[in-house]
């Protein structure tokens, strides 16, 4: 089938991340992909030769207004990613063609990640498209991400575990020539402006077991250093280079904790299965506090790792405490019992392509 996928870039890392593993597992299972980006910018380093048409089963299209004239053949699925409307043009030709008789595409809003209760109620639901040209013509349905058997579940390669089991984390260190130390915590920060960060910085300083710190580039980077990171010699910080999604997963499995942020980084530390802290998207409206609740408790998160996550997310008066070796070791069971939770579902990919072939 062909598919197109909208997506409109509010975060570089985060939108981007979600439609480019799905185009990508769509395309590994012999679908054709046109993956609409109104700033493909973040593909270049993320997905190197995706902008230039080397991934197999995929056409990055970039998204401008107005769309310059094309003749692209009708899509058999249209996606639209976290409730981005489609290109006028796209709409008006897909008006034409249903005027004229042909079956419109099964049209797909692909929802936001949330472990709140209206997304099991929610998933699946059709929205009947009341205005516009398209008035009456044709239905959205809406699919949600999700970490139950009621929703639609995570994205997943088929070969994730395997290619986990069979990575060497020591060569891959090597590869980027980090001075990482032996017998150190080795501990991964992707996040925003975590107002806890330079009192966690200063913890892992004074711990017994010296830590070594892999810093991705941006607000994460600028952050550390803002913190005025310790120049002790038991927490150090290394810069790393902007990473392809793969290394962002190897990056993950190399590490004794993972800081990750937004909603693809958060599905990544739970399929790595090592202890991780998450730094939610911050809502103005404190939308987000009640999610990352929604999270923990699905998560069964211990109440140390409970608040951790509050004090690094500025909710409440919860302290970010340092976790020493036993806190660390029950963060850790705690995400391996997760992940083997959702590997008894089924993937986000495989679903959608059932829900697809069920409505067409």
């Amino acid at each position: 089938m062909r598919w197109d996928i909208f997506c409109k870039v509010i975060d570089n890392f985060g939108d981007v991340g979600v439609c480019w593993r799905l185009s990508a597992e769509l395309a590994r299972r012999g679908e054709h992909v046109r993956l609409w980006l109104d700033d493909p910018q973040a593909l270049a380093w993320m997905a190197p030769g995706a902008l230039q048409g080397n991934v197999p089963g995929i056409e990055v299209l970039h998204w401008t207004s107005p769309l310059p004239a094309n003749d692209h053949p009708p899509a058999d699925v249209w996606i639209e990613a976290f409730g981005c409307e489609p290109p006028p043009e796209c709409v008006e030709a897909l008006a034409a063609q249903v005027a004229g008789g042909a079956r419109a595409p099964v049209w797909i809003n692909l929802e936001y990640l949330s472990a709140e209760s209206y997304v099991e109620r929610s998933h699946r639901l059709p929205s009947p498209v009341m205005s516009g040209l398209l008035r009456g013509l044709v239905t959205k349905w809406f699919f949600y991400p999700g970490f139950t058997p009621r929703t639609g579940g995570l994205l997943r390669e088929n070969d994730l575990l395997a290619r986990q089991a069979a990575f060497d984390a020591e060569a891959w260190l090597a590869d980027l020539r980090l001075p990482v130390r032996a017998h150190t915590r080795r501990v991964s920060l992707f996040c925003y402006e975590p107002a806890a960060l330079p009192a966690v910085l200063q913890q892992a300083a004074r711990d017994e077991t010296p830590s070594d710190w892999l810093v991705t580039p941006g607000r994460a980077w600028h952050a550390a250093q803002a913190a005025g990171a310790p120049t002790d010699p038991g927490c150090q910080l290394h810069a790393l280079p902007l990473l392809t999604q793969h290394d962002f997963d190897h990056l993950l499995w190399v590490t004794d904790l993972n800081f990750v942020r937004g909603e693809d980084s958060l599905a990544r530390a739970l399929w790595a299965g090592k202890p991780f802290v998450w730094h939610i998207y911050p809502q103005h409206d404190d939308a987000h506090h009640a999610k990352l609740e929604a999270f923990l408790d699905w998560l069964q998160a211990p109440a140390t790792l409970r608040d951790f996550h509050r004090a690094w997310n500025g909710i409440g008066a919860a302290s970010a405490i340092w976790p020493d070796a036993g806190t660390l070791e029950a963060w850790g069971d705690c995400a391996l019992a997760a992940r083997q939770r959702l590997l008894a579902q089924a993937d986000l990919c495989s679903q959608l392509l059932g829900f697809v072939l069920e409505k067409r």
